[in-house]
């Protein structure tokens, strides 16, 4: 049975306000995720919150039982509460009926199969969390393997983050690494680099983007490091046909994205 809590002081609440803080994720290996959206999409893809805290006007709602069920059939921690300590948890005024605090999740380099997946995605010192998460939902949706986040990149389960992904976090896999490792990774196998730049003059759709390639985003105020750049497979980018001299990270990377599914789909 879920129990109640109403006091701010209360130590679970306490424990679970303090993930807002990247300092205390650190520490407690554990992020918080909002919304009955995000919280079934994990669900659903096999990750569950160990404390969910959901409204007290929300409990017969079928996704908010379905929650509740599975974790407490999982040993997780069902709270009841107001409406005030959701808005404390979430940092949002109108906060969603649920929140919960989940244990962080990660893969590594070793742990992906180039061979899963046409597309793959790539950020090199990302520091927009709304980029991040925009990311992860572009990758979802064009099915690609995993997201690699390069080098000293935002948190990914930071709040601003998670609740960018839409849920992406869950379906998509993180994995975190310095460059030195991921290029070495990727030279044992299979696999194109393209680098989103603004150092070329080659379109974006002239190459030909077999499987598996991999889209390569640089920091959004300074793109990628000349070195990075050039060890890179090639370098394209999108034509700019009024005053904006570039895309915003998270835009470029979606419009190279389903280039690169245009082309393989054509083939089949």
């Amino acid at each position: 049975m879920p129990r109640t809590i109403t006091a701010f002081s209360n130590p679970a609440v306490k424990a679970a306000r303090e993930l807002r803080d990247k300092k205390h994720r650190r520490m407690q290996r554990r992020f918080l995720a909002e919304g009955l959206r995000i919280l079934t999409e994990a669900r659903e893809g096999g990750r569950l919150p160990e404390q969910m805290f959901f409204a007290a006007d929300s409990p017969h709602h079928p996704l908010v039982v379905a929650l509740v069920e599975a974790v407490e059939a999982a040993g997780g921690d069902a709270i009841e509460t107001t409406p005030d300590i959701l808005s404390k948890l979430s940092g949002k005024d109108n906060p969603g009926a649920v929140v919960g605090v989940f244990a962080e999740f990660e893969s590594t380099l070793a742990d992906l199969d180039r061979h899963s997946a046409g597309i793959w995605l790539a950020a090199e010192r990302l520091r927009d969390p709304g980029n991040l998460g925009t990311i992860l939902r572009t990758g979802d949706a064009v099915g690609a393997g995993a997201l690699i986040l390069i080098d000293d990149c935002v948190d990914p389960f930071s709040v601003e983050a998670v609740r960018a992904s839409m849920g992406a976090l869950f379906t998509v896999p993180i994995v975190r690494t310095p460059w030195a490792d991921f290029i070495a990774w990727l030279r044992q196998g299979p696999g194109q680099l393209v680098a989103l730049s603004l150092d070329t003059d080659i379109d974006y759709q002239a190459p030909d983007y077999g499987a598996p390639t991999f889209l390569l985003t640089g920091n959004e105020a300074q793109g990628l490091p000349p070195a990075y750049a050039q060890a890179c497979d090639t370098r394209v980018r999108m034509p700019m046909l009024g005053k904006a001299d570039s895309l915003n990270a998270a835009v470029a990377t979606a419009v190279m994205a389903y280039e690169v599914l245009s082309q393989q789909r054509r083939r089949g």
